[in-house]
């Protein structure tokens, strides 16, 4: 048995000289800590980061548009719109008839050839004139709060649908 270990390590010992060794290097794979593509790292967890944060934003946005069209559409909110719809209709349909009005038809017209009101801070007059071509028409003018004013000429007469 000596004999044989003794063969065994002479038969180790001549190999041996094929051993090949290199040192060991340890490199850390996160560039973080090797500093190796860093920028592109950095970019990456910033635009991770820039993703999280827009969507929290945009979550919490949607959420209260959500929390608004739900409020506009309350039972309230609906009747209130539609309160209002027909005040202002109201509003509308006396100062037409104003406009348009014709003494030899309506018992209850007035004659006025002109009259203003305001509304919401805006300011709307009108009058009843003749323009250039000798049409009669009404001139309406529209005061915004902030001074804009827009003016809209209404023909009288022309265009109406009779009855006959």
């Amino acid at each position: 048995m000596k004999k044989l270990f003794g063969i065994i390590f002479i038969f180790t010992f001549l190999h041996a000289n094929n051993v090949y060794a290199d040192e060991i290097k340890f490199k850390f794979k996160n560039p973080s800590f090797s500093g190796q593509g860093t920028g592109a790292h950095y970019l990456t967890i910033e635009n991770q980061e820039k993703s999280r944060r827009d969507k929290i934003k945009n979550d919490i946005e949607e959420a209260l548009r959500r929390a608004e069209r739900e409020d506009a559409n309350s039972t309230i909110n609906k009747f209130i719109r539609n309160l209002e719809s027909r005040i202002y209709s109201q509003i509308s349909k006396g100062l037409v008839d104003s406009m348009f009005c014709d003494p030899a038809t309506v018992v209850e017209c007035t004659g006025a050839t002109s009259g203003s009101f305001s509304i919401e801070g805006n300011t709307v007059s009108y009058v009843v004139t003749t323009n250039a071509d000798g049409l009669e028409v009404i001139v309406m003018t529209i005061v915004d709060p902030d001074g804009t004013i827009t003016t809209i000429e209404i023909p009288i007469g022309i265009g109406q649908i009779s009855g006959g």
